[in-house]
């Protein structure tokens, strides 16, 4: 994602959230500011590129500070904002990725004494139980975020209709539409994997269902040294990966294609579908003929129905800077954040779940098919938010490559993970 993240890089939210992928520096690109009416310092604002819709429109309704804002892509920000925490001059308020697994993680940059403490921020108290960990760190929250974001198949409707399919609910049934969509002359599966958070989230997809549904402790036990990648579901959803790419379900050079390409070809009619995090639909819904031109549904990562589970992690949010000269008047910006309307308005702008839901709250419509499984206690959080140090995740990035390209198996790729998971930091 990554929510990881991207997470992440789940993520380019890393998650993936998508979690994040670690990029060379780019420079921010500067988007503007807005001033308002109140007496607050002027507020440095950095954001992924991802949330560049939402944090304009709710910075332009708080008008009680003044705000210099700008965006990154999610390997850039990666990079450039930790490295600004570093060196002392971080901004006021900054992209911060949920749980653990990146360089720009809570955990990772609450450890280092680089974000203050939100916990008396009212919002704090609606927080799920069940996702406290991707905003606390010994009991104290750091991560201000809007909700949740789902990873599955980005489709394009006409597309499915062309080929008479209908979005599948079991692995055999989503082999098959991919067989009947390539049959027709159309790339089933668009994969941008030069990007590196995109090669996470097919693993992302189908892990729910080979691992947490036969075993939802397999995080605890990784902690406990009792469960490893390579002796679980990870090997099975790798050789799932690798079965689509062997039966041509791809488009070609998948590590040669950018997520931009990925995005256009499924836009544009060219691909069927992407695996891909609900927070990107923006992205593809720009270059698509029509908005509901597009839809999405879960990823079946096994033959029986109720063994299939899916990805849904925190959304990538905002911290604030412990060392900020502006600190009251920051932390002053994330209560706002934190009130249920303007949650409601991020997770709209952003596609993704809000984190608590009233009479006002609206889940995007293509999201639908992803809360049953949601309310039904049959979604995890994007792996990545449960990994103990940042270096697994662009591991994971790089193996999924290597294996595309036929430079690793998967026996090699899951050790090395393995090895990297049990690094002291």
């Amino acid at each position: 994602m990554t929510s990881s993240l991207r997470t992440a890089s789940l993520s380019r939210r890393g998650f993936l959230g998508l979690g994040g992928g670690i990029a060379a520096m780019g420079a921010l690109a500067a988007c503007g500011g807005t001033s308002g009416s109140g007496g607050a310092g002027k507020l440095q604002l950095v954001g992924v590129a991802d949330q560049q819709k939402a944090v304009e429109q709710l910075v332009n309704a708080y008008g009680k500070a003044e705000f210099e804002v700008s965006f990154a892509p999610t390997d850039q920000v990666q990079t450039s904002v930790r490295t600004r925490l570093g060196a002392g001059n971080a901004p006021d308020v900054h992209v911060v990725y949920p749980g653990n697994g990146s360089a720009m993680s809570m955990v990772q940059i609450s450890a280092a004494g680089l974000l203050a403490d939100l916990s008396d921020q009212p919002w704090v108290k609606r927080i799920p139980s069940t996702l406290k960990p991707a905003f606390q760190n010994d009991g104290k929250t750091y991560v201000y975020s809007a909700g949740s974001s789902v990873i599955g198949a980005v489709y394009n409707k006409k597309v499915f209709q062309d080929a008479g399919v209908e979005p599948p609910t079991t692995w055999s049934g989503f082999l098959d539409v991919c067989e009947k969509i390539k049959a027709e002359g159309t790339t089933p599966i668009a994969l941008g994997a030069q990007t590196p958070w995109v090669t996470q989230l097919i693993t992302y997809a189908l892990v729910p269902s080979t691992v947490y549904a036969k075993n939802p402790r397999f995080d605890e036990q990784m902690k406990a040294g009792s469960a490893s990648f390579a002796d679980s579901g990870w090997a099975e959803a790798l050789e799932m990966y690798l079965e689509l790419q062997k039966r041509g379900f791809f488009n070609d050079n998948p590590n040669g294609t950018t997520f931009e390409q990925q995005t256009a070809m499924v836009a544009t009619g060219k691909a069927a579908m992407a695996i891909q995090v609900s927070a990107v639909l923006p992205d593809f819904r720009k270059q698509a003929a029509a908005e509901d031109a597009l839809g999405m549904f879960p990823v079946p990562g096994a033959d029986d129905e109720k063994n299939c589970w899916i990805p849904a992690g925190v959304t990538v949010g905002l911290g604030v800077s412990a060392r900020s000269k502006n600190l009251d008047e920051a932390k002053a910006f994330l209560a706002f954040l934190g009130e249920q309307k303007n949650m409601n308005a991020w997770a709209e702008a952003v596609a993704c779940i809000p984190l608590t839901r009233d009479a006002s709250s609206k889940v995007d419509p293509v999201l639908e098919p992803f809360l049953p499984f949601i309310d039904g206690g049959k979604a995890v959080p994007f792996m990545d938010q449960a990994w103990p140090n940042a270096e697994i995740q662009p591991a994971h990035f790089a193996a999924v490559q290597e294996l595309l390209g036929g430079r690793t198996t998967i026996p090699e790729a899951l050790a090395g993970l393995d090895e990297i998971y049990r690094k002291k930091s």
